[in-house]
């Protein structure tokens, strides 16, 4: 990059504070570009828009972090740690998501090395939205993760048992982002958009797993695919719905690489009361699938859908 604009940046995040090296800085600067403009050479316009659009201040306390400067360190708790709680706070308010975040501590301190270089979660920190912002995305993820692994890991529930929220309307509650609202109004268009598009094979798996919380081997059982295709098939559909979110967010709404990256992330930090029927149509309930029960009409109908024939049905009650 530009070395006159590195040094500009630089002095504007007050890096000397923490001790950071010009040199690491600057690589830190050069990975963020490479990851957002992945595939293809960005004009200098482009490269300069993305550059002093990023949090500069945050990327090198981020930076001072993963190299292990204890002062930094030392402020990144006391400045940070009321973010992760409150963030789990907001996802659970019994409290019983604050493990996910103190567990994260050891992620972002880096306590393994690999090559005799600290693996950090910092090191994909890149600036493009506030570091308050990328660890409340962090702690959603974290959880997230959590309940869908423990979700595979229990026995299933019967048809009475509510399924399980991926997407709590807690995290309404997180604090406030003059730009949260509008970023999440655009994402939730434009990803409803994307999943209307998609071929209702697509859908209907994306639907049971996410909506549903199903697990691959019960997907397979409706669409009639081994468990290793369903995930194949999962990937390819979650990778076309996310070029196809940039692609309108782009196109639509006229935001730049660094205003749709906080898009993905004030989504995932605020995630609201996400009308997934409406999104997906009428689903199988998760616990389907399982032996000894016999599937109703309108089971069998969305079985249908899934095969491709029929999907007329699996659609009309809940749009």
């Amino acid at each position: 990059m530009d070395r006159a604009l590195a040094n500009q940046l630089f002095e504007n995040a007050n890096a000397r504070r923490w001790q950071l090296p010009l040199d690491v800085f600057i690589n830190a600067l050069e990975r963020g570009a490479q990851h957002a403009f992945a595939g293809r050479q960005p004009s200098d316009t482009e490269l300069h828009r993305y550059f002093t659009g990023l949090h500069v201040a945050d990327l090198a306390l981020a930076c001072a972090c993963a190299m292990g400067q204890d002062e930094a360190w030392h402020h990144f708790v006391a400045e940070f740690r009321p973010v992760l709680y409150r963030s789990a706070d907001a996802i659970d308010p019994t409290g019983r998501a604050r493990d996910v975040a103190e567990a994260l501590y050891a992620e972002l301190f880096g306590l393994r090395e690999r090559d005799g270089i600290r693996q950090s979660l910092f090191r994909y920190f890149h600036g493009r939205s506030s570091l308050a912002t990328w660890l409340r995305s962090l702690v959603a993820q974290r959880w997230v993760d959590r309940h869908r692994e423990s979700g595979r890991l229990e026995p299933l529930s019967d048809e009475s048992a509510d399924p399980p929220t991926f997407a709590p309307s807690h995290l309404r509650t997180l604090g406030p982002d003059p730009d949260r609202v509008k970023y999440v109004t655009a994402m939730r268009a434009v990803l409803a958009a994307a999943v209307a598009g998609l071929v209702p094979r697509d859908r209907f798996r994306v639907g049971c797993y996410y909506a549903q919380g199903m697990t691959l081997a019960q997907i397979g059982k409706l669409t009639r695919e081994h468990e290793a295709t369903v995930s194949r098939q999962l990937a390819r559909t979650r990778r076309a719905i996310r070029t196809d979110v940039e692609r309108r967010l782009q196109r639509e709404h006229g935001f730049s690489t660094a205003e749709i990256d906080e898009c993905f992330s004030s989504l995932a930090a605020d995630a609201g009361d996400l009308d997934l029927d409406q999104w997906f149509g009428r689903l199988p309930h998760r616990s389907l699938g399982e032996g000894g029960r016999k599937k109703s009409p309108a089971d069998r109908s969305s079985t249908k859908a899934a095969d491709g024939t029929e999907h007329h049905g699996a659609r009309n009650s809940s749009q």
